[in-house]
């Protein structure tokens, strides 16, 4: 910290000229949290930003319309309301947060009930899939629940329900199925999940539920697929969590979660304050936060309604076949990705004996995009993928552009040495015919490995400026 003010237009002027080495935030498609929003609502979040949103005596309009999102989202979710009921979930962070107080949830009810039976109730498990999002490994470790995964294979790449079932016993507190795997976009079949456990605990005498992480496709199921049972329709569905901020269509920092009904959240979980004007119930991992993103979402909720988010989730899909179909033209990818789920392109190399996925996505950066290459999770790791997210601001014109630079991409790796190649002239050996004229491999020296380098880049670019002209 330094010991001198400095006027507040240099302060400025110091952190915009180094924000400006950030990457463009809707060439990131690496992300699915929303980049972009209406003036009016960009409006909105500003006169707002200096709102604390745990001040509900404060401000009770604020606190109003936070109630009003949970209702309108355990709807939109098929949760079991009378006319005059009112939903029971809170606002939150995001998913993170979300996933933490259900799976608390989850766990208060299961050592509840596990004490009044006289039974153990110490080794809490929870099942999910190899694929989940590493919050739900946060909430594992942090509050001591075994996370008893299962783990994928080539092709499938989201939780077996039947798998999950089988790994179901006495001790797990939830089955966690992802509407939207992070990993591919897919949807698991909760149907099944649920039916399947309905069997199982008929048979065993258990009542395992299952709570659905729809932190991705939380909003685009019920505009896309309405058909497709996932949600409270389901009985064994006792909490859903969502991110406002991902295709809810709300800048970062908002996450919702919600219940079923009142008795699936344990009433001593809950905290009631008075410091702060008057009687408050508070279900949250943390106390202050900004009001702006509760209120960004409502504004969305009642500025698009069905009928826009309807428009955006289908402009998406539309996008993200123009994408897939271009990548599919090119002749050099697999697509990884399903049509049904969350509108993204998961893609891998026919052929990665000469460059892989890494080097392109690296390569992308020069252009502007921001395309993640990860591997997946056992027992799937030798798989490794690229994915771009088709969010609201990705139009058709960038989808056909980022097709363009990544077939100049593979033009520039085709040029370049294999990875073969590249290895030996690195690595580490090279070949020599000894007297007896037999091959030997020997090793090269640090100054042999040098200077091959030096001259294989002199020679790339001498080789290029030949071919490009000036722009």
């Amino acid at each position: 910290m330094p010991e001198n003010s400095i006027p507040k237009e240099a302060a400025y002027q110091i952190i915009n000229d180094e924000l400006m080495l950030d990457g463009n935030p809707r060439l990131n498609l690496a992300s699915f949290v929303t980049t972009w929003m209406e003036p009016e609502c960009d409006k909105l979040i500003m006169s707002s930003i200096n709102k604390n949103s745990v001040d509900m005596d404060e401000y009770p309009v604020t606190t109003e319309l936070q109630n009003r999102c949970v209702n309108m989202i355990a709807h939109l979710f098929n949760a079991p309301l009378g006319e005059t009921e009112t939903a029971v979930g809170v606002g939150t962070v995001g998913s993170s947060e979300a996933i933490m107080l259900a799976g608390l949830a989850f766990k208060r009810k299961w050592q509840n009930k596990r004490k009044a039976e006289g039974k153990p109730f110490d080794k809490p498990n929870i099942v999910t899939g190899a694929n989940v999002q590493v919050c739900w490994e946060k909430f594992a470790r942090y509050f001591e629940v075994e996370l008893k995964e299962v783990k994928l294979s080539e092709g499938y790449y989201v939780m077996d329900p039947e798998k999950a079932v089988e790994m179901v016993d006495e001790n797990t507190i939830c089955v966690a199925a992802i509407l939207g795997s992070t990993l591919n976009g897919e949807f698991e079949d909760v149907k099944l999940l649920n039916d399947l456990l309905v069997i199982k605990n008929k048979e065993t005498g258990w009542d395992t539920p299952i709570h659905v992480d729809a932190a991705s496709g939380g909003f685009i199921a019920p505009f896309l697929y309405p058909e497709l049972e996932w949600d409270f329709r389901l009985p064994l569905v006792k909490s859903i969590n969502v991110s406002g901020h991902k295709y809810g269509l709300v800048y970062a920092g908002i996450g919702w979660v919600v219940w079923r009904n009142k008795e699936d959240l344990p009433e001593e979980l809950i905290f009631h304050i008075n410091y702060l004007g008057a009687d408050q119930p508070t279900f949250t991992l943390n106390f202050s936060k900004g009001s702006s993103q509760v209120i960004a979402q409502y504004y969305q909720l009642i500025r698009l309604g069905h009928e826009g988010y309807r428009n955006v989730m289908e402009n998406c899909r539309e996008n993200m076949v123009v994408l897939r179909e271009g990548l599919e033209k090119t002749g050099r990818f697999n697509i990884v990705s399903k049509d049904e789920g969350v509108p993204l392109v998961a893609f891998s190399l026919k052929d990665s004996s000469s460059h892989t996925e890494f080097e392109i996505s690296d390569m992308l950066r020069r252009y502007g995009w921001i395309v993640p290459a990860y591997t997946m999770p056992p027992n799937a790791q030798h798989i490794t993928v690229l994915r771009v997210v088709i969010r609201e601001d990705f139009s058709r014109t960038l989808a056909e552009r980022l097709v363009i630079d990544i077939e100049k991409v593979m033009r520039e790796l085709d040029e370049l040495p294999s990875r073969i190649i590249h290895k030996i002239s690195l690595g580490e050996e090279k070949s020599e015919v000894n007297g007896d004229n037999l091959m030997v491999t020997v090793k090269k020296s640090d100054m042999e490995k040098q200077r091959e380098v030096i001259n294989g880049w002199k020679k790339f670019v001498s080789d290029r400026k030949k071919t490009n002209g000036i722009c």
